[in-house]
């Protein structure tokens, strides 16, 4: 088994449990988790402060001083090689690295992976990975279901939406009003419940919270290109019609008469929304179909990861 000194700076917490490492152990590779400074694979995550200045928690006058001591120690032998890995709205070149794994489509660098976050959470262990979780949402999704209709059991749940939400700025809050206008829409998350300090700490999991509605109102948190996180399948996988808002490239990733998306509605101040909702053959249109129209595999990314701990260790 060989082994690789693998560190991480600006990832989730929970970096380590994610599809990367998960994979990178089942390709027969052992991990040590060292400090950046010891690493021979650095993963640059998302919210890493790139602007700070060096020293900075320093007092100026001490920083001459501090920099020659540091001067003095001798330096690394090889640089790490660098991944920048972000599941959040930014471009692939945000930060210098070797290689990049991002949500990004037509890059066309072979150095750069498309891995949209809702992978993330799907149960993979038909292709042999398996160890990844999604604890915030009770268990993983399996594809079969999301290749599946609907179904009629979305028809049957009451005609209210929930929403699960941290904030409420724009464009959520426009998006919530005109939601609200035409049915019953009950907020869940830290914005309305001041007593939840995170998201792991919510009190409920979003499948089960999601088995009393029969929408779930789930805009993505930017819109960009290939930008598609969990929050779509996840509702179609609690037997929820998805009210999103996102971008008319999702198509690439999902069936677009499979959701509602309230972005092209946007010009007309969302008018058609109440129409769909009250219109029931309208609605078993929806029921009829199936999120994902071909099965993803997660095999690319198996053999990306592969090459990219084979550069680590050469």
């Amino acid at each position: 088994m060989r082994s690789v000194r693998i560190s991480t700076t600006g990832c989730p917490s929970d970096y380590s449990r994610g599809l990367f490492p998960i994979i990178a152990q089942s390709l027969g590779y052992q991990l040590h988790w060292v400090k950046p400074t010891e690493a021979d694979l650095l993963i640059l995550g998302p919210f890493l402060n790139g602007g700070r200045k060096k020293l900075s928690w320093c007092p100026k006058p001490l920083r001459p001083t501090m920099q020659s001591m540091i001067n003095l120690v001798p330096a690394r032998n090889h640089e790490p090689l660098r991944v920048f890995h972000s599941a959040e709205n930014l471009r692939h070149d945000t930060v210098a690295s070797d290689y990049s794994i991002t949500f990004e489509l037509n890059i066309t660098s072979s150095n750069h992976f498309r891995l949209p976050y809702w992978m993330e959470m799907i149960d993979w262990s038909h292709e042999g990975v398996v160890g990844n979780a999604n604890p915030r949402y009770g268990h993983l999704m399996k594809i079969e279901r999301l290749m599946q209709p609907l179904g009629e059991r979305f028809l049957e749940k009451p005609k209210a939406a929930a929403f699960l939400s941290s904030h409420i700025r724009e464009p959520r809050k426009t998006l919530f009003e005109a939601v609200q206008k035409v049915m019953p829409v009950t907020g869940f998350g830290a914005h309305f419940n001041r007593n939840i300090k995170n998201h792991h700490l919510s009190g409920f999991l979003k499948q089960e919270l999601l088995q009393e509605f029969g929408f779930n109102l789930c805009p993505e948190n930017g819109m960009y290109p290939g930008y598609y996180t969990e929050k779509i399948p996840e509702a179609f996988f609690a037997d929820c019609l998805p009210i999103s808002w996102t971008d008319e490239n999702v198509k690439v990733d999902f069936n677009p008469n499979a959701f509602i998306n309230l972005a092209p509605m946007s010009w007309c101040n969302y008018t058609p929304l109440a129409e769909i909702i009250n219109t029931p053959k309208l609605l078993e249109g929806y029921s009829s179909q199936a999120l994902l129209l071909k099965a993803p595999s997660i095999e690319p990314f198996k053999n990306f990861v592969k090459n990219i701990l084979e550069d680590a260790c050469s």
